[in-house]
């Protein structure tokens, strides 16, 4: 196990070397440039998210197509992975995955727009889309959709399923003693009956589930920053001065230098809002809507909620506490700064995680299926269900630097495909953009 966490390493530094690290945040910039800093519109995309009103044609709300997202975007990024990111690349990883975040608004904004131009209904009347049906449709570039399927398939064992199992487990072992095995079991009987009953209680699950727990966790994030309010203006200066000057080795921390503050702010804030992975599309083609804008601009608040605010929230109780410097990593440092406030901190942690991982999991699992459909047709589902199950177990009892290396990987080449149409469509976006959006038409047929 030894060597396979040293190799998972070693590809992982790999693939999110400077070349992947500057088409990612690349085209986050690129896109921001050419749709006029579409961010400005986050508020008015807001206000469209919370209508529930049928409106053209497609399977589910503005809402149930967010909240889904949702569901499968707000997990254990946004708690434990945010403090893996800090254990290695310090408090400066913070404001990385914040910008991270910032700048990705504009791609999970584009990205809505393609899916759902080229999106199709499949012969049971279901609306059918994602990057594989823009690569396939829009570039006709069938074999960039079956790379891109392929990898979603994959990539969701791992952002979707192992890490968010492998969280909890860890999180009870070290609070409850509870072996990891034993928390596996229940996570995975749990799955199983929320899984294979069909995709529709899934969604009905997760729209009831996920407003509940971001708000919960907001203010009860909210709440622990106030008990602490004086060390403050410290944690933002820490923060902010570590981002561009690295941090040196101090109490059980090793250091870090400008470079890892980058890499893993970046890595962990695409692993949390997925703006660039191309997986939220997938299931905002299947939103009524007028036109392609209006659900794309709904999408794009799914960046906003998880990284700019649920990220943000969650780095700076992590630097506030001061535990960052212990040496501790992942559930470890979570647990621990949480604990700092007696009673109400490990409540909040413990009700957050167990929702967050929950929702992840069962999210999740409605991309990994779409992606099998493509592939292979509705027969392969079944069989994916079974082995998404079983998957859940497996991470359960893994240990987590070789998941944690593996979700980093295929999150990786999950987003290279899906950037690359981003990019050799931009004119299609600004041309649907303006149409809508800046010709004030935003309520047009398409």
């Amino acid at each position: 196990m030894k060597t396979i966490e040293e190799i998972f390493k070693l590809i992982s530094d790999f693939i999110w070397g400077p070349p992947l690290l500057i088409l990612l945040l690349g085209t986050h910039v690129f896109l921001t440039i050419r749709l006029r800093f579409i961010q400005r519109y986050i508020f008015k995309a807001i206000k469209l998210s919370f209508s529930r009103k049928k409106e053209g044609t497609g399977d589910i709300s503005h809402f149930g197509a967010l909240t889904t997202a949702l569901a499968a975007t707000i997990g254990t990024g946004n708690i434990v992975g945010v403090a893996t990111a800090i254990a290695a690349g310090g408090p400066g990883a913070v404001l990385w995955m914040w910008l991270t975040g910032v700048f990705g608004i504009a791609t999970k904004y584009g990205e809505a727009v393609l899916s759902i131009k080229y999106r199709t209904t499949n012969r049971e009347g279901f609306m059918c889309g994602g990057p594989m049906y823009v690569l396939e449709r829009g570039l006709k570039q069938r074999w960039l959709g079956v790379l891109f399927a392929g990898l979603t398939a994959v990539t969701a064992f791992g952002i979707g399923n192992t890490v968010q199992a492998n969280s909890i487990s860890t999180m009870v072992r070290d609070t409850l003693n509870i072996d990891t095995w034993v928390t596996g079991i229940i996570l995975t009987a749990l799955t199983a009956v929320v899984i294979l009953g069909g995709i529709k209680s899934i969604a009905v699950s997760c729209e009831k589930l996920v407003p509940f727990m971001a708000v919960f966790y907001i203010l009860g994030a909210i709440i622990l920053l106030c008990m602490k309010a004086d060390t403050l203006p410290a944690t933002f200066s820490l923060i902010f001065n570590s981002a561009f000057t690295g941090h040196a080795a101090i109490g059980g921390f090793l250091g870090a230098s400008i470079k890892e503050a980058i890499r893993y702010g970046v890595a962990r804030g695409l692993f949390s809002n997925e703006s660039g992975l191309g997986s939220a599309p997938i299931v905002a083609a299947a939103a009524q809507t007028k036109n392609p804008v209006r659900q794309a601009l709904v999408s794009s608040t799914g960046t906003f909620w998880d990284t700019v605010v649920v990220c943000a929230l969650t780095g700076l109780v992590l630097v506030n506490s001061g535990e960052w410097q212990s040496g501790l990593n992942g559930a470890g440092l979570t647990t621990a700064a949480f604990s700092h406030f007696k009673g109400i901190g490990p409540f909040i942690l413990g009700v957050a995680l167990f929702t967050f991982v929950f929702s992840t999991i069962l999210g999740w699992s409605y991309y990994g299926e779409k992606a099998i459909e493509y592939l292979f047709g509705i027969r392969a589902v079944r069989p994916y269900r079974y082995l998404w199950v079983v998957m859940v177990m497996v991470g359960s009892v893994a240990t987590m630097p070789t998941v944690w290396s593996f979700a980093d990987i295929a999150n990786g080449l999950m987003a290279i495909p899906n950037l690359i149409s981003l990019i050799f469509l931009s004119g299609v976006l600004i041309s649907e953009t303006k149409k809508y959006l800046w010709s004030d038409n935003l309520d047009g047929e398409s």
